[in-house]
């Protein structure tokens, strides 16, 4: 007895296709999705990086801008102007605003003694238009730097 497929090639080449027909829409189906997620959380990544690079950017900046204060109260000031600036610069945007924490002892230290100033910066970036199950609605990103102040430039205390 022979085979009726081996003896129609063509028969057998049509029951193939037919089988096969509408597996590439599974496939699809099933692929997209998971390339949609990975797409995002590169997105999203990506974000988070760029945020905390501009974060650190930001607490450098205030920190050398108070460092160049004269006055406690002055420091203050100019070191919320440059993290603004510096985020601004890069175009990120806080939810909530940034909040510039300053550490501002060594305006106290005597002349000739070695001081410094801390800035920490904190900034939420948002992630929710991005609508990953799981990630959250944002991030909350730190950075702190340190600069050095004049140790032989008077220093004004309150």
């Amino acid at each position: 007895m022979t085979n009726p497929l081996r003896a129609c090639p063509r028969r057998a080449t049509r029951l193939v296709r037919d089988r096969e027909s509408g597996s590439a829409a599974i496939q699809l189906a099933i692929i997209a999705p998971a390339v949609l997620v990975l797409i995002l959380l590169a997105i999203a990544a990506g974000r988070i990086s760029r945020a905390a690079t501009t974060v650190d950017q930001a607490a450098y900046a205030a920190a050398r801008a108070a460092s160049i204060a004269r006055t406690p109260g002055q420091a203050r000031t100019d070191a919320a102007h440059a993290a603004a600036a510096a985020l601004g610069r890069q175009g990120t945007t806080c939810s909530g605003g940034a909040s510039t924490h300053l550490d501002l002892t060594g305006f106290h230290a005597p002349a000739g003694t070695p001081a410094q100033v801390t800035a920490r910066i904190t900034c939420q970036v948002a992630l929710a238009d991005l609508a990953i199950p799981g990630l959250g609605g944002s991030r909350t990103i730190d950075a702190t730097a340190v600069s050095a102040l004049d140790t032989y430039r008077e220093r004004t205390t309150p």
